[in-house]
């Protein structure tokens, strides 16, 4: 009489009341306790299911291969085997299993970028209705002309016949749209002359003392870099964007990263936000232009990726009536966005440029625009004809960084020879900062919302006071580029000039202010 389960005879034989078999009691009762049933039957089995057997006191014998030296070598011997080809069976097993879970791994990478990708498709499409939306009140004439070139046989004739034109129709500036740029413009040139410099601005001894008080990094270290700073001062959270391809959402009072934006496969060349619908938008390198929607719970969705250039995009810039927006691009053209839509309602080429755009943006009141160039050019366009009105020469190199001063009568251009200030009353440069050496580029430059300072940023980061055309523009601070790479990229200023944010080509975002001993006191 043998274990049901070992095939040995048992030394505590005992017998279940349920099946009859016979086992042995430490085996079937250790069995019981982890499974609860039946080893040979899967029956449920418990303690009380199990009846001792009464035998005599046996000595077994001793095996007959254990009864000599060389009978145990034998033994040993097949248990080395035994042991050896069941450690063979489970290194198999091992790597079958491993096998399994990489070609598990390969099929949900695989699902995962086909997910990515239709819904890569789907924005696109979705972006592509909207404009047809739009597009199709607008462009009826041309739609009748295009149903109506047929053939004789009654065959339509092919897109490529009737030219790219059909295809890209850009409705235009609509008069309403006008009639609404010029209604912002009147309000705010009204509002600019009884403008009172705010109580709370940062008083100059105050930039005196500033110093870095943080550094945040945002970006990946695979690929360091900030080319765009801009600061949205109702909420003071600040957007970077950088050279891996994200835009990064930080709240600054708190220290946090909110949301990183990833959808553009090159550099993230421009970001500004929207004063209106918590909306983001970003230019890049990879030619396109997308429009980010913040929701409830803190993350950004794409609403529209926008494929109107043939270049790499270079500047955004948004209009004072949070409705629209423009973006310049090394194509030498320059489009005119509706943020709502995404839709497209001018492209207008310069035809006399050709290298590009570098810079652009809006005069406050919103009716002028302007662009810098790679060909050391400013340009200034009337935003309702889509004119040329003016064109400001004498830098040297591309024109990296321009900004409007909110008293609406200067212009601050940036280039490898350094600053230029513009008087647009007079149409003439009435002043020069030259702070960097002939190698070293002034990357942006920036007024400050009130028009009281400017902030420049090459090899180190200059902030002048603002005065006026005869008076000096002396230097008030001078900060060293704490990253170690030489090249400040950007610059901007927080709400009342509190702080001073500044990106380089590492990855971290630095702040520079007061410490928060001074800080308190100021308040």
């Amino acid at each position: 009489m043998n274990c049901s389960i070992s095939g040995e005879v048992p030394e505590e034989p005992v017998v279940s009341r349920k099946s009859g078999l016979l086992f042995e009691k430490r085996l079937i009762e250790r069995h019981i306790s982890e499974y609860g049933k039946c080893p040979i039957t899967g029956e449920a089995l418990t303690a009380d299911d199990i009846v001792p057997v009464k035998t005599g006191k046996i000595v077994r014998p001793r095996p007959v291969q254990a009864a000599s030296i060389p009978g145990m070598l034998g033994m040993f011997q097949n248990e080395w085997d035994s042991l050896m080809l069941s450690n063979f069976a489970m290194e198999q097993q091992l790597h079958t299993a491993r096998q399994e879970l990489s070609h598990a791994l390969y099929q949900h990478d695989a699902a995962c970028r086909v997910i990515a990708r239709l819904k890569k498709e789907r924005d696109e499409a979705r972006s592509l209705l909207a404009q047809a939306d739009r597009q199709i009140p607008m462009s009826t004439p041309s739609a009748v002309a295009v149903n109506a070139s047929v053939h004789s046989n009654g065959t339509q004739v092919a897109d490529d016949q009737l030219g790219s034109g059909v295809r890209n129709i850009r409705p235009g500036i609509s008069p309403n749209i006008l009639a609404e740029l010029t209604d912002c413009n009147t309000a705010l040139s009204q509002q600019r002359k009884k403008r009172q410099i705010s109580s709370t601005l940062a008083p100059i001894d105050a930039l005196e003392r500033y110093t870095q008080i943080s550094s945040h990094p945002l970006h990946k270290t695979s690929k360091p870099g900030i080319l765009s700073i801009d600061i949205h001062h109702d909420k003071d959270i600040i957007a970077t964007g950088g050279v891996d391809t994200n835009a990064v959402i930080f709240d600054q009072p708190s220290g946090q990263i909110l949301s990183t934006l990833s959808g553009h496969s090159k550099k993230v060349t421009s970001v500004k936000f929207v004063g209106r619908d918590n909306l983001v938008i970003t230019g890049s390198a990879d030619k396109t232009v997308r429009i980010w929607q913040g929701s409830d719970d803190g993350n950004y969705n794409c609403n529209h990726t926008l494929k109107d250039h043939t270049a790499e995009v270079q500047a955004v810039t948004v209009h004072a009536t949070n409705n629209y927006f423009v973006t310049a691009s090394l194509d030498s053209t320059w489009c005119f966005y509706d943020i709502s839509s995404g839709l497209c309602l001018t492209q207008v080429e310069d035809t006399s440029a050709s290298q590009g755009y570098t810079s652009v943006a809006f005069h406050p009141d919103g009716l002028i625009l302007g662009a810098g160039t790679s060909e050391a050019v400013v340009k200034i366009w009337d935003v309702k004809s889509q004119t040329r009105v003016a064109k400001f020469d004498g830098h040297v190199g591309a024109v990296t960084s321009i900004s409007f001063s909110e008293n609406g009568y200067f212009l601050a251009t940036a280039a490898s020879d350094g600053v230029k200030l513009w008087d647009l009353r007079k149409l003439r440069n009435f002043r020069t900062f030259t702070p960097y050496g002939p190698d070293t580029p002034t990357n942006s430059v920036e007024f400050d919302f009130s028009g009281s300072y400017l902030a420049a940023a090459g090899s180190d980061i200059r902030v002048f006071q603002a005065t006026s055309v005869k008076s000096e523009w002396n230097t008030i601070k001078t900060f060293p580029d704490m990253s170690g790479t030489g090249k400040a990229t950007s610059v901007k200023f927080g709400p009342d000039a509190k702080y001073i944010a500044v990106g380089s080509m590492d990855r971290n975002l630095r702040i520079f202010g007061l410490p928060g001993n001074d800080v308190e006191m100021e308040s």
